[in-house]
């Protein structure tokens, strides 16, 4: 089975869109957990706890754990144990390097860590991506038209008539041979992730920058859906693991994750009316 078709099948089964993206920053966990062995872990468990019913995917971007140092690296392995099996992960350290560097990321992340799929940055071509893709049940995300504001600054430029971000799009697309890719388009970009569904109506597309970032759920959903309702994987990370910085913070997080499903299951719906 693809990686695609898994995704399928989960978001049926789930019957949601919803990645929870687990950037646990010591700082911001609650005071309680900080007498803890291991507070950042204690954190992501009942989160994960609190929310594994109600998510297709949980990605943990890596940043957050390398900056712990050792015992960060020991967290999200064991992050990894508590999210049940029947849940995507996204590694999300947007790796890209030539080939033979490529294949000790991807020999990492997949077969040590035991991620689902991972995110990649494209700028270095075909070979920088290509040792990811060997195991067609195995995923990747490329990053096509990001979030963050200094997106502009290259992604929009004009390649000929087209931006780059489009090019990247349809590089990606032809490199789908193992319906395996999927891509990484911003919800601060609407018209834009509503263009790209049409160039590639049967991929994953990964969608960040809902809540603090500012993008649009109503939009992020209809526009990152497949004629089937599905293949939108919609990410939040601080306005669901932060909703609270008390005791509650699990059933807060909970709750926010749980509105955020119910409106997604309400835009789909309006699809057909």
């Amino acid at each position: 089975m693809s990686f695609t078709q898994h995704l399928r099948q989960i978001q049926i089964k789930q019957n949601s869109f919803l990645c929870i993206g687990l950037d646990v920053d010591t700082d911001k966990i609650p005071p309680h957990l900080k007498t803890m062995k291991n507070p950042a872990l204690e954190f992501n468990r009942q989160i994960i706890e609190a929310t594994h019913d109600l998510v297709c995917a949980y990605k943990p971007n890596l940043a957050f754990y390398e900056t712990m140092g050792e015992i960060g690296i020991t967290t999200l392995r064991e992050t990894l144990k508590f999210i049940p099996k029947s849940i995507l992960t996204i590694g999300d350290g947007k790796r890209g390097d030539i080939g033979n560097t490529a294949e000790r990321y991807a020999k990492s992340l997949f077969d040590d860590f035991g991620f689902d799929s991972v995110t990649l940055n494209p700028y270095m071509g075909f070979d920088s991506v290509e040792p990811f893709l060997s195991n067609p049940e195995k995923g990747v995300f490329i990053l096509a038209l990001t979030s963050n504001s200094g997106s502009k600054d290259f992604q929009r430029l004009k390649v000929g008539v087209k931006p780059l971000y489009e090019k990247v799009v349809h590089s990606a697309k032809k490199w789908n041979k193992k319906q395996n890719i999927g891509l990484v388009v911003g919800a601060t970009h609407p018209t834009e992730l509503k263009r790209i569904r049409k160039i590639v109506p049967d991929m994953p597309i990964l969608i960040p920058g809902i809540g603090k970032q500012g993008g649009e759920l109503k939009a992020a959903t209809q526009y990152g859906c497949d004629n089937h309702r599905q293949l939108a994987v919609i990410n939040a990370s601080r306005s669901i693991i932060y909703a609270s910085h008390g005791e509650d913070f699990a059933k807060a997080a909970r709750l926010e994750a749980k509105k955020m499903v119910e409106d997604m299951r309400m835009y789909v719906e309006q699809l057909s009316n």
